[in-house]
């Protein structure tokens, strides 16, 4: 890849932040030499961390942005009245054509507001919804919605299917990504009025490859590519995906060290389970991108780390190196809901 990318990173954005964000940030140089990344945000903490690393210097640059938007502020109000946080000052970059793509592990509330009142959607895209990846068995699949979109239409699931499809096919190299609505049941006629609106609009549209309907214990097991649902129910399951995995660890964790025999048992075993739990992290696929917009929106999680902050940076090149976001524009302009 030759041509030049450039990422606005929020520095400040996160739990760890400016620690980790600007370590992420200098790992991901080192991978990419096409990679610009712009630190956004108070510049006399972003100048200390960066004093840290030997790294070079033209693939680097610096935004001051005096302000932090907070996790608890209301969005809407922090968007407007903070015009100097690094949220907003990293989002004129990519509205203004001056940064490629925006990455933050900041409010997830004004990233959301941001997105659309900022950097804007792609003309014909309803509702843009928040995309991220959840491991299972067999790799990864795309959950859309999970928290841009709680009270969602018909027309708008059908859209996040068709962002989903191109997004699975050209980032995760899923040629025919299967799609499915998420349901209580796999019969057509169950469900709730939403889902049974549009689990006909679904499999009448020729650009996807609708599978039917999709029951939450079956999402783990790799059942479907892409995971269609309102993000109410996007969000309820990303979070119990999490809890259980926390949950499993700290279990498993215990009981081997209620005995002696346990303890040597787990010990024999700490190395196949390292590589069973890595199987179910998303951390080097990056965050989740907010689909729809004219420029590329990722949102990490709040604790992430310098490992998240790079995959999310780097997935931006991928996103930029295969034109999302012109493949979504040409899918809604081509077909009709």
């Amino acid at each position: 890849m030759s041509e030049k990318i450039i990422v606005a990173l929020d520095a400040m954005g996160g739990d760890f932040a400016p620690i980790e964000t600007v370590k992420g940030a200098i790992e991901a140089i080192k991978v990419e030499n096409s990679l610009h990344v712009s630190l956004v945000g108070r510049e006399d903490a972003i100048q200390s961390e960066l004093a840290k690393y030997e790294y070079n210097k033209e693939q680097i640059s610096i935004v001051n942005a005096t302000e932090v938007i907070e996790m608890a502020e209301p969005p809407v109000l922090a968007i407007r009245k903070k015009k100097d946080s690094s949220i907003v000052r990293a989002m004129q970059l990519v509205k203004e054509g001056k940064a490629d793509a925006f990455v933050s592990c900041g409010s997830t509330g004004a990233v959301l507001v941001g997105g659309q009142v900022l950097v804007g959607r792609i003309p014909g895209v309803e509702r843009p919804p928040l995309a991220p990846l959840i491991p299972t068995v067999d790799g990864f699949a795309l959950l859309i919605d999970c928290g841009a979109n709680v009270d969602a239409k018909p027309s708008n699931l059908v859209q996040f299917a068709k962002m989903g499809s191109i997004y699975m096919k050209n980032i995760m190299g899923i040629e025919n990504p299967r799609v499915g609505i998420v349901n209580i049941g796999a019969e057509e006629e169950k469900g709730n009025a939403l889902v049974k609106e549009t689990f006909p609009l679904l499999k009448a549209c020729p650009d996807i490859n609708f599978v039917g309907s999709v029951e939450a214990r079956e999402i783990p097991y790799g059942a479907v590519d892409v995971i269609v649902c309102d993000a109410f129910v996007g969000n309820v399951i990303l979070k119990l995906y999490e809890g259980v995995g926390g949950a499993f660890v700290k279990v498993m964790k215990a009981s081997m060290m209620e005995t002696a025999r346990g303890k040597i048992g787990g010990a024999l075993v700490k190395p196949g389970m390292k590589k069973v739990m890595s199987k179910f992290t998303s951390s080097e696929y990056g965050g989740a991108p907010l689909l729809g917009l004219k420029g590329l929106v990722v949102k990490s999680h709040g604790n992430s780390t310098a490992v998240e902050v790079k995959a999310s940076i780097l997935q931006c090149l991928e996103f930029k190196k295969n034109d999302i976001n012109g493949k979504i524009r040409e899918s809604l302009s081509t077909s009709e809901l």
